[in-house]
């Protein structure tokens, strides 16, 4: 797999600044890269830790100014991707098509060129889009339907009736359409409600390795096209998550909430069941959110709170050594009134 710099650098349309005759056995990311690999600097931030690194070459930008032999690109985290790729060519699986150790339904339908791998259940009435790959140990329930270009990973399961569009990734473990927790108590008992709805996921998403996603009481539970969900994230039932929204790991958010478009979730971000949450609105790592947020907001902290509001809090509470140690001297003063009249 040993290719020379100036061979990289046709690879990437790049512009080569050092010896072409180069030999580069491999690349990795600049903490890892040792002598005769290729790394990445992506930006003149990078710069310090580029100069300790132990790599032989690096993909750039035209940002900075760099010592060893390096490929000038305009984007170097895609160049730096291609090359990786060469060094680590992804595996291509084979189609397989169905079988023979993965159970399909005789009433699910499966279009053309799906791959069903060993140990996938395929139950009634099932219904799979063309080259769609449904990997080992999957469980599609009942009245599911799988758009076309799609991919369901190991373990998945969809509860009956979910629905998933086209070009679609679901990563292992990850459990769509499962009841939500909801109960009313009655006689001292927590009885459960009813789960008659079902998980409607858009086309072009990506879901995170165990996912949960629960259905609708009696509608759906919707996610939007394009948005992309971390691992480890909760979305309760009766939501309706928007277009192109961005959860990341951890997130949970409680039943009957709604977001607008371009809504970006930081890691741990918990939100409150019943609210609504306007377009583009972002908020940041374990925001704990109270209350509705209208559009174009940005908000962090628990409660969340906008920017403005927190740092004038965080200023606020900076001060608060400074003004106890205040207030106890006061408090010495008052306790001590002779001694003050004394010194006066």
């Amino acid at each position: 797999m040993k290719i020379s710099l100036g061979e990289i650098a046709t690879l990437v349309n790049g512009r080569l600044c050092g010896d072409a005759s180069l030999i580069i056995s491999g690349a990795d990311i600049l903490r890892d890269a040792k002598v005769g690999e290729i790394t990445l600097a992506s930006s003149a931030a990078m710069a310090d830790e580029l100069a300790k690194t132990s790599a032989s070459a690096v993909v750039v930008s035209n940002e900075f100014a760099v010592e060893i032999s390096h490929i000038v690109v305009d984007d170097p985290q895609a160049a730096f991707a291609q090359v990786v790729a060469h060094f680590r060519p992804p595996y291509h699986r084979v189609n397989i098509g169905i079988s023979p150790h993965a159970f399909v339904s005789p009433t699910a339908r499966i279009a053309e060129a799906v791959n069903i791998y060993p140990g996938a259940r395929i139950e009634e009435d099932v219904q799979i889009g063309a080259r769609t790959t449904i990997h080992a140990g999957a469980h599609i329930m009942p009245g599911c339907c799988i758009g076309e270009d799609s991919v369901v990973g190991p373990n998945v399961v969809f509860y009956e009736r979910t629905l998933i569009g086209s070009r679609t990734i679901i990563h292992g473990g990850v459990v769509l359409g499962c009841h939500g927790f909801s109960y009313e108590q009655v006689d001292g008992k927590h009885i459960a409600g009813e789960q008659l709805g079902n998980t409607v996921i858009g086309d072009d998403v990506e879901i995170g390795a165990n996912t949960t996603i629960d259905r609708g009481t009696y509608g759906s539970t919707t996610v939007g096209e394009g948005t992309k969900i971390d691992n480890l994230v909760m979305i309760g039932h009766n939501c309706r998550i928007g277009r192109h929204n961005i959860i990341c790991s951890q997130v949970g958010i409680a039943g009957s909430v709604t977001t607008g478009d371009y809504v970006v979730m930081g890691g741990q971000v918990g939100i409150r069941d019943h609210l609504n949450i306007g377009d583009r609105t972002a908020m940041g790592a374990q925001s704990g959110i109270m209350h509705h947020l209208g559009d174009d907001q940005t908000v962090f902290g628990s409660p969340a709170r906008s920017i403005r509001e927190q740092m004038s809090m965080i200023a606020a509470m900076q001060k608060l050594p400074a003004l106890r140690k205040q207030v106890l001297a006061l408090q010495r003063m008052i306790a001590q009134p002779d001694k003050n009249n004394e010194a006066a």
